[in-house]
């Protein structure tokens, strides 16, 4: 298996090294792994960092380990959903997950943990996400999606997008993340997915993703308002 993890940035300088030394670090037991950054022309020092990332030597695999690709593109976008769109369309893994630029994967085995999700034949898996503040150790809120199940979208709740892993074949059926949402389009291609074409979705005991609040989604009361009211929408 090959697994694609698609980060979307714009001038993201001060956190995006964390993200992708998170990916970088990932123990490739079995699976090929790699790694898109689509950033939206930032002007602060991001696209030399990208730079700097491309030219590094990719991790030597360990005994059954896969290979590790880095690929990045920078250029003007239309928003956050139209540079993940346009990740998914670079993408060549068979399954493909989202790393926000704020956020690091949780440990150096969680990738062959959403692997191991897959092994019951799952369209796409889902695990927990902790919510931590700048120093990425301190915990906020840990968000498990254990309990959740797909009639929960009705109220808003869905799995934790960052944790969510999806067969690339699948957008290519149902369609990516439509751009005429500023918060929701997950929600919304989650209920796309999930509940109108009822993908098999596999939850995996683990937590997956360290989140950094004050993203588009929790950066203030506005942001939840706009959040709830795409919600409703979607």
């Amino acid at each position: 298996m090959k697994v694609t993890v698609i980060t979307a940035c714009y001038n993201r300088a001060g956190t995006l090294a964390d993200a992708m030394a998170s990916v970088r670090a990932q123990r490739t037991d079995g699976f090929d792994l790699e790694h898109i950054v689509v950033d939206g022309a930032s002007d602060d020092g991001t696209v030399r960092l990208l730079e700097s990332a491309a030219a590094e030597r990719p991790p030597r695999p360990g005994e059954g380990g896969g290979r590790f690709e880095f690929k990045w593109v920078s250029e003007r976008d239309s928003g956050m959903y139209d540079a993940i769109n346009k990740g998914i369309g670079m993408a060549t893994g068979d399954v493909v997950g989202i790393l926000n630029s704020d956020d690091v994967l949780e440990s150096p085995d969680t990738l062959a943990r959403i692997v191991e999700g897959f092994g019951g034949g799952a369209d796409a898996v889902y695990a927990d996400v902790r919510f931590v503040k700048d120093d990425l150790s301190t915990t906020v809120r840990y968000y498990s999606a254990s309990r959740w199940r797909p009639w929960m979208h009705n109220w808003g709740y869905m799995p934790p997008h960052p944790s969510v892993y999806i067969r690339r074949e699948l957008f290519g059926r149902f369609g990516g993340y439509k751009l005429g949402y500023r918060i929701s389009a997950d929600f919304e291609l989650m209920v796309r997915y999930l509940c109108r074409n009822g993908i098999k979705a596999a939850y995996v005991p683990t937590c997956a993703v360290r989140m950094r609040m004050g993203g588009a989604s929790t950066k203030d009361w506005r942001a939840n308002l706009t959040l709830n009211v795409e919600n409703v929408r979607a």
